[in-house]
């Protein structure tokens, strides 16, 4: 099996759209009888059509979803240096809770490139944004999930504005992939 993400070309006008929704690609499918409708302020900014849009999404597993959208990237550069695209590709019925560019480059920068070359690091702070379990927006008002990494992830809120660890906005929740739930967040979330 292929290891690398090959990301398929999207539009600028796509592009720019799916800015505000990076993460949203890394969500596990849910089927429409399974999971609600993506909801959020940045689910607007979604493309109605190609395969940055939530159809397109849907057809592909997590980490391929991921690659086609441009606002994912880093978390894309992150998952390959870190060797997890077939384990996030191949699992079943995960949650992804999936920073947006924006959220890694409120790391300072030298931090960030410490964690992306120190893949022990990395794998754990990754793992850490995956729950092994469909979570969606009807579980978040008071949720508490534990992680790949062994820890435990919380949520809480109402309507459509839910937060996970008090720290982390979800700015566009239960897009679907083929086979993940994916709640794109503004923060990264670091393990204790």
């Amino acid at each position: 099996m292929n290891t690398t993400l090959t990301p398929r070309r999207v539009p600028a006008a796509l592009a720019a759209a799916a800015l505000a929704v990076s993460l949203g690609a890394l969500a596990p499918q849910a089927s429409a009888d399974e999971g609600g409708s993506p909801f959020g302020p940045g689910c607007a900014s979604v493309p109605k059509e190609g395969e940055g849009s939530l159809s397109g999404m849907a057809d592909d597993p997590v980490a391929t979803a991921a690659s086609n959208n441009p606002a994912l990237s880093t978390l894309v550069t992150a998952v390959e240096k870190a060797g997890l695209v077939d384990t996030l590709n191949n699992a079943k019925d995960i949650t992804v809770f999936a920073p947006t560019n924006e959220a890694f480059a409120k790391i300072p920068k030298a931090d960030l490139d410490k964690v992306l070359a120190d893949k022990e690091m990395l794998t754990k702070i990754l793992t850490y944004h995956v729950v092994d379990q469909p979570v969606d927006k009807a579980d978040l008002a008071d949720g508490s999930f534990k992680t790949l990494q062994g820890g435990t992830l919380t949520t809480a809120g109402s309507g459509d504005a839910y937060k996970v660890n008090d720290s982390a906005a979800i700015v566009c929740g239960d897009v679907h992939t083929s086979n993940a739930t994916v709640h794109v967040i503004d923060t990264v979330l670091m393990p204790k």
